[in-house]
């Protein structure tokens, strides 16, 4: 592969799949100065043709899904018969666009002063860099391209080199929508120049989503320019079956809440701690599940558990899972079963492990991939200690039938969202958040609103 070059390998056979030439200085200067140039204008044209636009831009898209879905299993392995993300997709972005004008709208003073106007008004941050992940291609990018071009900034598009044709679908329909010309851009980076571009100060605003060193690799490159940063980084998922939690619902929803996507989902559940009550049933039952996945071809429709996105995914995984097994963890599943995985390449065989503990990086490390670890708890009070023993703090699931005891026990969770008897999944009313090194700052909801616009006050006094 050229330097010049970034290469899509399709985790399906390994073989190229996309190829596109990075940008150079002068087209990268080129997209910072025309994104500027079309925001100046974009911020002053009214909300509601704004929305117009946008939402002109969402029909595009969709419009799109039927070659969509296959492209999302050739660049990353998801299978077919799960229809790709667009339903998602529109949920996410037809809320942030309904929501837009009571998100965005002046806040006046606490108090009445006589002979005074005094007012918070929203301002677009200016330019957002969204730099997207390739689990999601489409759902995470959305969650930022939506509510900051409603909120009046233009916005660069610098996708994972997994998912290339997801960047350019974002600016077929962008054009096909008839955005503004140069609004939105999307872009061909290297990491290096991603840096580039953020430690020149050119943009106002980050969202990035992807691993813990990205992450930080980001945060440093930002440094000293005081571009805002949104970080959705890694994550170690824990899920809690209490003992009044309906087991067999239970079971159906975390095992797909742990091998969906092969694993690979920002809040999947990779660790779950069971009630002594429910222990051996929710294995057996999760053993039984696991073993009904069909590993193959995503482009096949029996196909249900498609390869990891990249060989060097699953050997990571495999290499977890060796490692908790020398130390005396149990797995449940004969990768025999599973004929497709070889040991050689991204199709990796679905696995259940038992007699876990924390000292295995199974239990501490992200895994992002299709192994769960299961450990028997006697008590609140444990698996509260056990789900908050990790690095990370995305998302925990709790399963019970006490709506008042999930969210007492949530309040004691280190986490940006607390769930009940669901899982894996981004409520757009509700912000999307983490806490330790799963970053910071906050997509989706209103709050969303607020990191990509500044406050601007007006005190203005009548004489």
């Amino acid at each position: 592969m050229a330097d010049t070059d970034i290469v899509c390998i399709s985790p399906i056979d390994g073989r190229e799949l996309v190829r596109r030439p990075l940008m150079s200085d002068a087209a990268i200067d080129e997209a910072i100065t025309s994104a500027r140039a079309a925001q100046a204008a974009w911020r002053h044209v009214p909300l509601d043709e704004r929305a117009g636009k946008v939402s002109a831009f969402l029909e595009a898209l969709i419009a799109m899904n039927q070659e969509v879905v296959p492209e999302i299993a050739q660049m990353m392995g998801r299978p077919v018969r799960y229809g790709g993300e667009f339903r998602g997709v529109e949920e996410r972005a037809r809320h942030m666009i309904r929501i837009a004008e009571k998100s965005l709208q002046p806040l006046s003073a606490d108090d009445e002063k006589p002979g005074f106007r005094r007012m918070i008004k929203r301002e677009p941050v200016g330019l957002v860099l969204v730099v997207a992940p390739w689990n999601y291609p489409y759902l995470t990018a959305i969650n930022t391209i939506v509510p900051a071009l409603m909120a009046g900034n233009a916005v660069l598009l610098k996708h994972a080199s997994q998912t290339l044709l997801a960047g350019e679908r974002f600016q077929m329909a962008m054009d096909r929508a008839g955005m503004p010309k140069g609004l939105f851009r999307n872009l061909y980076l290297s990491h290096d120049q991603t840096g580039r571009i953020l430690s020149s100060g050119l943009v106002d605003h980050c969202n990035f989503t992807g691993s813990v060193a990205g992450g930080r690799a980001i945060e440093r490159a930002a440094a000293g320019t005081f571009t805002s940063l949104g970080l959705e980084l890694g994550g170690k998922d824990p899920a809690y079956v209490r003992e009044d939690a309906n087991i067999d619902h239970a079971i159906e929803n975390l095992v797909d809440g742990a091998f969906f996507n092969s694993g690979q989902c920002c809040c999947g559940i990779e660790r779950i701690y069971v009630h002594e009550k429910h222990y051996d049933r929710f294995v057996e039952g999760s053993i039984e599940l696991v073993n009904k996945y069909v590993l193959g071809n995503p482009l096949e429709d029996a196909t249900t558990l498609g390869p990891m996105a990249h060989r060097r995914f699953a050997d990571l995984v495999r290499d977890q899972n060796a490692q908790a097994l020398a130390k005396g963890a149990r797995a449940h599943i004969d990768a025999k079963n599973f004929p497709a995985d070889t040991g050689s390449t991204a199709y990796l065989a679905p696995q259940v492990l038992t007699d876990v503990e924390h000292s295995m990086s199974v239990m501490r490390e992200e895994s992002f991939g299709p192994t769960v670890g299961i450990m028997k708890v006697k008590s609140d009070e444990e698996a509260i200690r056990l789900m908050n023993d990790s690095a990370y703090g995305l998302s925990a699931a709790i399963w019970t039938s006490d709506v008042d005891a999930a969210e007492a026990i949530g309040e004691k969770l280190e986490t940006g969202t607390v769930f009940m008897n669901r899982c894996d999944y981004l409520d757009p009313a509700l912000a999307w958040t983490g806490v330790k090194d799963t970053g910071r700052g906050a997509s989706l909801s209103r709050l969303a609103y607020e990191f990509l616009t500044r406050p601007k006050s007006y005190h203005l006094r009548q004489i």
